[in-house]
């Protein structure tokens, strides 16, 4: 497999690399907050590729992955897309894939790093089923197309294997040949999207509410901690390993921590990171995920915290430099309750899978 090592993207005007997790792509090209704004705006073209991407053939492919992942996948119609998880025996999540189908291949994409284990856990899998897994990432990159106008300035763009549309908060996720990334990327700025780097696309995400797979979750996260029950799990397919988890939880309604949006007081020092606790009166109640400055919000982060933990609780978020006063975005919160929300079941019954009816 061929290292798709850094982007060409970096070479355009401005560009500055992105750190962890997302080394090798432009975290922005000289004024994140100006792409942010035009990205909300209009539409911005950032360069994901740096992510995994997976490539499955074989008639048995849609009913297979329906038997091993949390989404019912088993009818998904060509050009349809979806995610969903692979959880562990215990129901914690150990991988996210956003994925669509072309009628003669599933192509799905993963996080950094991530590919060879997702094809490692999928080929352990196959037993006798007419099925062929293939990591491409050394061949095939994603651009993401978000904004509102990221459909129009997407739609027939040449070079396009699959188009995973709409993903999260309205991404249009295209997977490219490698060789062709920097050309299609010059063709969605040439049709009016802004050249925005990561920095931008987290940013928006955050805003958004969206969970980032390795950023947002550790190895104890489970899906209803982290609102993926609505996007990535449905509730009435068959069983899956991890569903007595899944399902435990939805009829009770109580899972053991909550994401939240935090505020944080950092003024100019060193932001918290990816991991960092987050306190109350000194006590650990929480993790701190993915943190970005929005070019509104100011410094935000997702947050893993306790259920019990109020919304107007006063917190600390990180340690030593980086600890900073931090507070819950009340639009963020959902109160606790003894049952799931109403009509969460039903958005998931019907209709396509992955998406909510």
């Amino acid at each position: 497999m061929p290292d798709p090592g850094k982007s060409p993207l970096l070479g355009w005007p401005g560009a500055v690399q992105a750190s962890w997790p997302d080394e090798g792509v432009p975290a922005h090209y000289g004024d994140p907050l100006r792409e942010q704004r035009a990205t909300e705006e209009s539409a911005g073209v950032v360069d994901r590729s740096n992510r995994g991407v997976v490539r499955i053939t074989g008639p048995d492919r849609l009913s297979w992955l329906h038997s091993l992942t949390t989404q019912a996948l088993d009818r998904l119609a060509p050009g349809a897309a979806a995610q969903a998880l692979v959880l562990s025996p215990n129901g914690h999540i150990e991988h996210h894939l956003t994925l669509t189908d072309d009628g003669t291949a599933t192509w799905l994409h993963v996080e950094p790093g991530t590919a060879a284990a997702l094809v490692e856990f999928l080929e352990s899998m196959r037993f006798m089923l007419r099925v062929e897994v293939a990591d491409v990432s050394g061949d095939h990159a994603v651009l993401t197309v978000l904004g509102p106008g990221a459909s129009d300035i997407a739609a027939g763009l040449d070079g396009v294997l699959a188009s995973v549309k709409p993903g999260p908060f309205g991404t249009n996720d295209l997977i490219v040949a490698r060789d062709r990334l920097a050309d299609a990327a010059g063709d969605l700025v040439r049709r009016g999207a802004a050249a925005a780097g990561m920095w931008a696309f987290e940013a928006l995400r955050i805003a958004a509410h969206v969970p980032r797979f390795g950023l947002d979750t550790d190895h104890r996260t489970i899906p209803h901690e982290v609102g993926w029950i609505e996007a990535a799990v449905h509730l009435t397919k068959g069983c899956y390993r991890g569903q007595e988890t899944v399902a435990r939880v939805a009829n009770l309604g109580r899972p053991p921590r909550r994401m939240v949006l935090l505020h944080l007081d950092a003024g100019d020092e060193e932001l918290p990171a990816p991991g960092d606790p987050v306190l109350r009166d000194g006590r650990v109640v929480g993790r701190i995920g993915t943190v970005v400055h929005h070019h509104e919000l100011g410094p935000v982060a997702l947050a893993l915290v306790k259920r019990s933990v109020p919304v107007d609780a006063e917190l600390t978020a990180g340690v030593d430099d980086r600890a900073a006063p931090a507070r819950i975005d009340p639009d963020s919160f959902t109160p606790d309750t003894d049952t799931p929300p109403p009509g969460r079941a039903a958005q998931l019954r019907g209709g396509l899978p992955g998406r909510r009816t």
